[in-house]
């Protein structure tokens, strides 16, 4: 049985659910799975004027070097200005260690929220993408076998480099069951292929 961690940053909840959609895809296609989150780093008066919600459901992860227990790592966060947000990005700039050894041939995929339809959802995911391709990882996004993409009655934030949820510019709008059904498609096909490589 391969073992997932899905990693991920939420502050407003949007991506918390989204991880817990990719985990139970991830669990269905016959993964060991593990959701853990990235730390807090923004001054806690700036994370309490902004509203943040604390998704504490899942424990935290600090070390690096726990990386390497998975045979794939399936990242989220929201956008921040088209990109990760910081708190991802603090976390990663902490494996330079587990660089040095490598993740080389290890699983990996991403997924985020961002307020607006053309928010940033592909350009987050690429920033995501990047780090896990400089580890040597082998990415999997949401591929179009999910009817999901080809829906044109709602709005929602399919792509194929990884699922995407619309929070809305309040954060009010929550993830739909197109956008939990894409996390799902993503976190089966990213296990299935780790059972796959790694047995």
């Amino acid at each position: 049985m391969s073992k997932v961690l899905v990693l991920y940053y939420s502050s407003y909840g949007h991506i918390a659910k989204m991880a817990d959609a990719v985990a139970e895809g991830a669990r269905a296609g016959g993964a060991e799975v593990d959701v853990r989150r990235v730390r807090e780093t923004a001054p806690e008066e700036v994370a309490r004027s902004a509203g943040f919600v604390v998704a504490d459901h899942h424990p935290l992860l600090t070390d690096p070097n726990e990386l390497t227990n998975y045979d794939a790592v399936i990242v989220g966060t929201g956008t921040r200005y088209g990109r990760m947000s910081s708190q991802m990005a603090a976390f990663w700039d902490t494996t330079g260690g587990v660089w040095s050894r490598g993740l080389v041939g290890k699983i990996g995929g991403a997924f985020t929220s961002t307020a607006t339809q053309h928010g940033g959802q592909e350009t987050t995911l690429f920033s995501i993408i990047t780090n896990l391709l400089h580890h040597g990882m082998t990415i999997v996004g949401l591929d179009y076998a999910y009817e999901g993409h080809t829906g044109l009655d709602e709005v929602n934030g399919s792509t194929p480099y990884g699922a995407s949820t619309i929070a809305g510019g309040d954060g009010s709008r929550q993830p739909t069951e197109i956008e939990l059904g894409g996390a799902r498609h993503q976190g089966k096909r990213i296990a299935e292929l780790a059972g796959k490589v790694f047995g």
